[in-house]
């Protein structure tokens, strides 16, 4: 593995793992990705963590839907949903595809460095 790309997605995947909106299946499989690193499991590790990220990665779409909805409301309040719906809809009229949060920001990072398109 070229070093400079595992320090990189190394250091993405501590964020991801750091980030409060990561779910614990995301950061399972990123903490399982760390341990194999170097080990006969990498590659097998690393495939699945990449597809757990696409898994996880909230298009901007979503999580407006999400935010706007009775379990978002719920889970949110309603003053901190109306607001999350109002800061997806302005990143999205910017172009933004997915979700600005620390746990989708890092898992955009570490996509775009694969080969694999999501």
């Amino acid at each position: 593995m070229d070093k400079e790309w595992l320090d990189y997605i190394t250091e993405k995947t501590h964020d991801l793992i750091n980030a409060a909106s990561c779910c614990d299946e995301a950061k399972a499989a990123a903490q399982a990705w760390l341990a194999a690193v170097n080990t006969k499991q990498e590659v097998a590790e690393t495939q699945k963590y990449i597809a757990e990220l696409k898994a996880d990665i909230m298009p901007v779409g979503m999580l407006v839907d999400f935010a706007e909805s009775d379990k978002g409301i719920q889970l949110f309040g309603v003053d901190t949903a109306k607001n999350i719906a109002a800061h997806g809809r302005q990143i999205q009229s910017a172009g933004a595809k997915y979700c600005d949060c620390p746990a989708c920001t890092a898992a955009a990072a570490i996509l775009s460095k694969t080969n694999t398109p999501f």
